[in-house]
């Protein structure tokens, strides 16, 4: 996933230096002879770097290291972002006698020697590199059996393939759910061309994209106040003929819940519906098979076909790498599957991306070898361990607890400010006061029909130790006590003080300005965004005793159209599948 960058107009390009005036002052020009002698003393530490147009003359490299890694310092430190699922520092396992008290991180330099010796060659180039593509071969078989796929015969022979992330490997799944649904379709003389996937609300943004790229209709089992996981039994009654199938989630984005697939898959078997799942184990893929073995999820159920899991994440490999592994070839239609010759040798294809590098294919290889399943055990036994201990820490601070502990979810902790104690600062405010101290915690709201809850997350990683663990607790009582002491206009005007001035403010520009405030998404859909502007604005009018800011006629009209969702959801639901909704209720996207 990546952002859609603005390109500048020429003029806002010639405007130079951001400090208004800087261009006026003449100081001397560095000697030529001065750009050997000192980084800093060279001509090129007295000019902008290049930001528009790419320089006519060249930059010595290490005057080029340098700049570039100062710009860089500006970033975030990777290992205090706790928003994150990917992985930021790959790891040892520790020696046993350790394993009672903390996990002991050591950086292991021949992993990312392997991978930095792997950056020249293009996975994708088979004839030219085959021990690389024997190497993913083998990662598939491993991650297979490890989602216990079936192996007794040749028939019903599983298969996989690596992809960039796990958004590529959710696009392919998708993909071959559709076309095996259509060419049922086909073969029946029925229409095909109407097909839906059935999926929680709470779903990663990437399975919105495959339905909008791929022309699929989502058939949303929505989450409720108390329920952020999707619900079997509804999800088989939103089945119907033009269903390519389920998708089930191991690991959910918000509060890392496991979804229950056995029951979904008993539902399916027990009405004879023909529907096949797809698990989306982008997270829980290598924690579940270790915590809790038991727990039936994967190929051990009959309904389920395709699993994705990110090598990027849980897998502790550095970005990005991802994996897809099908129950056997009749679930990967041969139409989708490209030979080519051009590469030097005759080779299948089946991938959105292409070209792409081998490191995080052979860094794959190298932990799961290196770690082992003992080692894999380990490592996300200690981080279930910490995100309990953690979770216990901020249930003695105040806070609702909403993810699972003891092994029944991910390594995470997700949790809210207690509304009994009615405090006048809300969880953005908080995750801006840990902010200042480095640590990033988002702050979110819940999935659309309980998008009214806020909630918070850390994300334990493996490099997220007890100590570490210590020290964000002791951080979290810090900011409870000083948001405490402020009142209601002091911590807004810190708070939108540190949106416009923080190291961070420039995120804005990341996104083009012709694609903001879209509606065709889940978020853009419930208006999530509206309603956080309801609130600040009531909570300001309230503190201020003052008359409503004005709002604009675009705003009261998105405000409405919200109002009326979130008032009537299931009479409007039922409204726009029987296409009774007059136009003159909602009209344009919102329609739809």
């Amino acid at each position: 996933m990546v952002h859609l960058s603005s390109v500048a107009s020429d003029e806002t390009a010639k405007r130079g230096s951001v400090v208004e005036g800087m261009e006026n002052i003449k100081l001397e020009e560095p000697s030529q002879d001065e750009v050997t002698a000192s980084v800093y003393g060279s001509r090129f530490a007295a000019q902008e770097l290049p930001q528009h147009e790419m320089p006519e003359s060249e930059m010595p490299k290490d005057v080029a290291y340098r700049l570039i890694r100062d710009d860089l310092t500006l970033d975030g430190n990777p290992m205090l972002n706790l928003a994150s699922f990917v992985t930021t520092y790959m790891v040892c396992p520790s020696p046993p006698d350790l394993l009672r008290t903390e996990l002991i991180q050591a950086q292991e330099e021949e992993a990312e020697k392997l991978m930095a010796e792997a950056l020249p060659k293009n996975f994708i180039d088979y004839e030219e590199y085959p021990q690389t593509a024997e190497i993913q071969n083998r990662c598939v078989s491993m991650i297979a059996r490890l989602f216990n796929a079936p192996t007794q015969s040749d028939e019903e022979n599983a298969m996989g393939t690596s992809t960039v992330g796990s958004s590529e490997a959710i696009m392919l799944g998708v993909l071959c759910m559709k076309r095996r649904w259509q060419n049922r379709r086909k073969a029946e003389g029925e229409d095909y061309s109407k097909p839906n996937i059935v999926m929680n609300s709470a779903v990663q943004v990437c399975w919105e994209k495959a339905c909008r790229y791929f022309e699929v209709e989502e058939r949303y089992s929505y989450c409720t106040e108390d329920r952020y996981v999707i619900d079997p039994a509804e999800a088989v009654d939103l089945v119907n003929e033009n269903t390519i199938g389920i998708c089930a989630i191991v690991g959910t984005t918000y509060t890392g819940e496991y979804e229950d697939v056995k029951a979904i898959n008993d539902l399916l078997v027990k009405k004879d519906i023909d529907c096949p799942i797809h698990v989306d184990a982008a997270s829980g893929g290598f924690v579940a098979p270790f915590v809790v073995p038991d727990l039936q999820w994967d190929f051990r159920l009959e309904k389920v076909v395709s699993i994705n899991v990110s090598g990027h994440k849980y897998g502790l490999v550095y970005p990005g790498v991802g994996w897809i592994v099908w129950r056997s070839p009749d679930y990967l239609p041969k139409e989708l599957v490209f030979n080519i010759n051009y590469l030097g040798a005759d080779q299948a294809s089946f991938t959105l991306n292409f070209s792409k590098g081998a490191s995080q294919v052979i860094g794959q290889y190298y932990q799961m070898i290196r770690l082992g399943k003992r080692g894999y055990r380990s490592i996300m036994t200690n981080l279930t361990r910490t995100a309990d201990y953690l979770a216990a820490n901020l249930k003695q601070l105040g806070f609702l607890i909403l993810s699972k502990g003891g092994g029944q979810g991910l390594p995470l902790v997700a949790f809210r400010l207690d509304p009994k104690n009615k405090h006048h600062y809300d969880e953005f405010a908080l995750a801006h006061h840990l902010r200042e101290r480095g640590w990033v915690v988002p702050a979110y709201t819940m999935a659309p029909h309980s998008q009214s809850l806020k909630l918070m997350r850390v994300v334990v990683r493996e490099d997220f130790s007890r100590s570490r663990c210590d020290t964000l607790v002791k951080d979290f009582k810090l900011a409870l006590q000083a948001l405490n002491e402020m009142d209601t206009k002091t911590i807004d005007d810190h708070t939108e003080h540190l949106k416009k001035h923080s190291a961070t403010h420039n995120k804005k520009k990341n996104s083009h300005p012709h694609y903001k405030n879209e509606k065709h998404s889940l978020q853009g859909k419930h208006g999530k965004h509206i309603v956080d502007r309801l609130q600040r604005m009531k909570q300001k009018q309230k503190h201020n005793g003052g008359p409503p800011r004005l709002v604009v006629a675009s705003d009261r009209l998105k405000i409405q159209r919200f109002q009326l969702r979130t008032s009537f959801p299931s009479k409007l639901q039922t409204a726009v599948q029987t296409q009774t909704w007059t136009q003159h209720a909602i009209s344009g996207p919102d329609a739809q």
